[in-house]
């Protein structure tokens, strides 16, 4: 018996507890049965455990009696079990055949045993079968409720990023706590063993961050990542973050609300187009006063059109009217070099249709915005993105045709035709339309770029009358030293080259700002080339109005919570006119191309609506505005948030205290107050009492007021109370501060 109970001692050490204490139990019983038969076999008042049988004297066999016979039958039952459980206990449980799609990633999607470009998994020359390819920063919670030993795996960046510079570190968390790390690894690092024991563990969370180099390329693999399970075939993923929509902003009132910001910007000899944003139930009129000559102002719609020619300040007065009141408001005009001076509102095609974009496409969600109402908050672009030309290798004979005609005109695909007509449409809706191209001979997805053609292709817009343009970097990287060989089919569409050398990276926004400049109607120049060369800092003098400061936004919790934490260090640069770009909102139906609804959760599209608006970014939706529903609408139509992003001083907000996870953003306004984002970034609920509001710049009597459910909640002495402050995982609460005289 105590090389029996050896045996299973052994067992206690490599299996789970409540199976080690199960087994130690039978064995107890076992040992009690054995002592029990031994005192039996001592007993000579009682029948011995075996006996020779005088019938059979050839095989002399032994018989057990009845007593002996029961206990050799439970010794039999119990070694049986203990060979089932650890059997059981021993059971693999691979990564891969758990369900992937609660994963948030930084870019693509989760793939099993592929790479996250869908290649076989390779790492420093060594190809795995088995695993999950993902992309920093990444995140995978599962359910293992005690019923796992251990999780192994082999660890390291893919081979199809060699060369781009990623870095990332691979983190297992248990239950909160970190249990192991790879290190920060980079491209060419041989694979590295992560070997976890995971004894009473009851969730697991497998994680890949940036290595401090920024997420681009940061192509990671968990290969031949395997579970030693305890009674259990399989394990439940998760996320977190409670999925339930709810609505926090009340319905606007039936009376009028002009939602305008308090300035507009125009140059001398622009055609103005300004229509008046108000809520309220129809009919409703509008009248103007003050208007300087040149402008005129349409009853009926709010409409104010016409021209100035003379450069100055003019404030005019802004009324509403219908059955049940009045609304008023002034506007300042300031026509002079700069516009755009509060961040575009409106939409663009390319997260919600991507190549599948057309001109009816683009009259459809210009329709949408009037009828939703969206127009009445302020937005106002329809901006048109990638493939609205024809396209170098399509098979579509949709995107097939000449590429520029032979005055070298840039041609629209079949599937825009008359560009001045689709302006026209926009723009009788009260609207404004934008249009994209590159600086490269090719767009990002192949189509007919502006290389050489910079000067035309402005005059185009302007005749066509395009409001706005999205100039995106991508071929440009491969034409920045001349097309090889005169030949540019030999560039490729997407070259990071030459962007992170200044002069470079200047140029081609420099050539086309100019030329844009020159057009006889305003054109919102927008720079998309993902903040390479710290743009921010030269942006402007190129003509820029805005820019993008990282790559490309995903409907993903870590990719926003990146473009978030990485947008701040552009925040000194952000004026009117002059305007950082965290990229589109991913909230609604999205898909480029595929659609599905936000893979964001509510409080983080919340959370996200939030920050873009302390940041003051171009909001710019890129759902599909056919699908919005009740809650999307609700999120795009709050005019108190809206107005912190249209805020006339354009600042941006920054996090000037940081407490865990919670980080807290203060957005200096116009009028003296403040807007306070307390952000809540971890997943755990935060609920303090706060007291360091000097540390806001809040001090004094203030009012507080909650911005998403537009209620004042107290009225504080900053300097002697406390503030209750409760925020859920990957949530906000939009605090305004006013002071109280």
């Amino acid at each position: 018996m105590k090389n029996l109970l050896r045996r299973f001692s052994y067992v206690s050490h490599t299996h789970k507890f409540r199976t080690t204490m199960t087994i130690r139990k039978i064995v107890l019983q076992v040992t009690t049965l054995f002592a029990a038969a031994g005192a039996q076999a001592q007993n000579p008042n009682i029948q011995t455990i075996y006996t020779a049988d005088p019938a059979d004297p050839i095989n002399n066999k032994l018989k057990m009696n009845t007593a002996s016979k029961s206990i050799f039958t439970l010794v039999f039952a119990i070694i049986f079990s203990l060979v089932s459980i650890s059997t059981l206990s021993a059971q693999t449980v691979w990564l891969d055949q758990l369900d992937l799609s609660p994963v948030t990633q930084g870019w693509g999607v989760p793939k099993k045993n592929r790479t996250v470009d869908d290649n076989i998994m390779t790492i420093a020359g060594k190809t795995f079968e088995r695993g999950f390819g993902t992309h920093a920063e990444s995140s995978l919670f599962i359910q293992l409720d005690g019923k796992a030993n251990s999780f192994t795996a082999q660890v390291g960046i893919d081979d199809e990023v060699i060369g781009r510079h990623p870095a990332v570190e691979f983190i297992v968390y248990g239950d909160g706590v970190k249990l192991w790390s790879s290190g920060v690894m980079y491209d060419g690092d041989t694979a590295r063993l992560c070997n976890v024991k995971l004894l009473g563990v009851k969730k697991l969370e497998l994680r890949v961050t940036d290595g401090g180099n920024g997420d681009s390329s940061d192509h990671a693999n968990w290969a031949d990542a395997k579970f030693e399970a305890v009674g259990v075939a399989s394990f439940t993923t998760y996320y977190p973050v409670p999925s339930e929509p709810y609505i926090l902003t009340p319905k606007p009132s039936a009376k009028p609300k002009i939602n305008s910001a308090s300035v507009f910007g125009v140059r001398p000899g622009s055609p103005f187009q300004f229509r008046i944003p108000a809520t309220g139930d129809r009919p409703m009129t509008f009248q103007v006063t003050g208007l300087p000559q040149g402008l005129m102002a349409d009853q009926k719609t709010g409409l104010i059109t016409g021209k100035l020619e003379k450069a100055g300040t003019y404030v005019i007065q802004l009324k509403a009217k219908n059955a049940k009141g009045i609304a008023e408001k002034s506007l300042r005009i300031i026509c002079g070099d700069k516009i755009a001076l509060t961040p575009p509102m409106g939409w663009n095609s390319w997260n919600c249709f991507a190549h599948e974009v057309s001109g009816e496409k683009i009259k459809r969600a210009a329709e949408v915005m009037v009828k939703t109402g969206l127009i009445n908050y302020g937005w106002n672009y329809v901006n048109i993105d990638d493939y609205w030309q024809n396209n170098r290798d399509s098979k579509d004979p949709s995107l097939l045709g000449k590429l520029r005609d032979e005055a070298g005109n840039i041609v629209p695909n079949k599937r825009f035709g008359d560009m001045k007509s689709l302006t026209d449409y926009v723009h009788g809706l009260g609207l404004k339309i934008g249009i994209y191209t590159s600086p490269g001979p090719w767009t990002c997805g192949g189509c007919a770029g502006s290389y050489g053609y910079e000067r035309q292709d402005a005059e185009t817009y302007a005749k066509w009358g395009f409001d706005y343009l999205k100039y995106d970097w991508c071929s440009y990287g491969g034409a920045f030293n001349g097309i090889p060989d005169n030949d540019p089919n030999k560039v490729i569409s997407i070259s990071y080259n030459g962007g992170y050398q200044l002069s470079t990276a200047v140029k081609p926004y420099k050539i086309m700002g100019e030329y844009i400049r020159q057009q006889p109607r305003d054109i919102v120049f927008s720079m998309c080339q993902y903040g390479m060369s710290d743009v921010w800092k030269w942006g402007d003098s190129v003509g820029a109005n805005s820019w993008r400061t990282t790559n490309d936004i995903l409907d993903t919790w870590s990719n926003v919570k990146a473009i978030a934490l990485a947008h701040e260090q552009s925040a000194a640069w952000s004026k009117p006119g002059n305007w950082n770009d965290a990229d589109m909102l991913v909230v609604g139906t999205v898909g480029w191309g595929s659609l599905h609804p936000s893979r964001l959760k509510p409080d983080e599209q919340y959370l996200h609506v939030s920050l873009w608006s302390l940041f003051s970014t171009p909001l710019l939706l890129g759902c599909d505005l056919e699908k919005l529903d009740d809650f999307t609408l609700n999120l795009l139509t709050n005019d108190e948030v809206i107005a912190v992003n249209q805020d006339a001083l354009g600042k941006q907000a920054t996090c000037v205290q940081t407490i865990g996870d919670l980080r807290i953003y203060v957005k200096e306004l116009e009028d003296g107050s403040r807007a306070v984002g307390f952000c809540n970034f971890g997943l755990e609920k935060v609920d303090i009492s706060y007291k360091d509001l000097e540390k806001l710049g809040i001090s004094g009597k203030q009012k507080v007021r909650d911005l998403w459910r537009q209620k004042d909640i107290t009225t504080i002495h900053a300097d002697k109370e406390a503030l209750s402050v409760k925020v859920p995982m990957h949530g906000v609460i939009l605090y305004k501060f006013t002071p109280v005289k």
